[in-house]
């Protein structure tokens, strides 16, 4: 079975809060991880921001 964005998204629809519904969806064939198994997230929310252009936004938040 093969996962769409609008399939998430309509399958969210009715089961939590429409604001809680993600915006952004991304299918990764794997996670960037420690040596210890733990995920990785400041390296995804890294590469996001990269991916989306948002580098202006990133750094006047951690100004």
């Amino acid at each position: 079975m093969e996962a769409a964005e609008e399939g998430i998204r309509a399958f969210c629809q009715g089961q939590i809060a429409y604001y809680k519904i993600p915006e952004h969806i991304r299918f990764v064939t794997e996670f960037p991880i420690t040596l210890s198994g733990k995920i990785q997230k400041y390296k995804m929310r890294e590469f996001e921001i990269e991916a989306r252009g948002l580098d202006d936004i990133a750094k006047t938040a951690t100004a």
